[in-house]
């Protein structure tokens, strides 16, 4: 338990570090304004398949307010909406073993969900309901950096796995 919640921590402060240095990337031609590649998403689908939906929803939590001490209240809320949704989707998505979408799908379905809670989110703040106009340009720039994202999870996922079994069992146990 005392491992698994170390290794947690450690996911908190990647995801919180990854998170940083996407800030600094300016947004590219493909992106809407204010996207971002949602690495640090990584971070949580790793600890939703390899430790519990308690833990990713911790990590969850901490993204959301990193995002509320560095850029505001409506960056926190939208980061933990936008998180958490994400999060309930990548673990019913892993559980359903019958579906076969792997890493590159289950990021891509996280990366929708997380930018239809902002966008709900952005909804009910402006009062406007016509943001939803928005909705084609943020999905398609979803499915665009869920891809990036589910590959780059397929390649460093069996790493992370390594990792986690020498941290959570002991180097004695491999």
């Amino acid at each position: 338990m005392a491992r698994k919640t170390a290794l947690a921590a450690m996911m908190c402060a990647l995801a919180i570090a990854i998170s940083f240095l996407e800030g600094l990337i300016p947004t590219s031609a493909f992106l809407p304004p204010g996207a971002k590649l949602g690495f640090s998403n990584i971070v949580t689908m790793f600890c939703v398949d390899t430790l519990t939906l308690p833990y990713a929803l911790c990590v969850t939590l901490f993204k959301a307010l990193f995002a509320l001490m560095t850029r505001g209240a409506t960056a926190g809320v939208m980061s933990f909406c936008g998180g958490m949704l994400s999060t309930f989707v990548t673990y019913g998505l892993f559980k359903l073993k019958n579906l076969d979408i792997g890493y590159i799908g289950i990021a891509v379905c996280s990366a929708v969900a997380h930018n239809a809670a902002q966008l709900a989110v952005s909804v009910v703040i402006s009062g406007t309901p016509a943001i939803v106009i928005y909705a084609p340009v943020l999905f398609a720039s979803s499915a665009v950096t869920g891809i990036l994202t589910g590959i780059l999870l397929k390649i460093v996922m069996p790493v992370l796995k390594k990792q986690n079994r020498i941290i959570t069992k002991g180097v004695e146990n491999l």
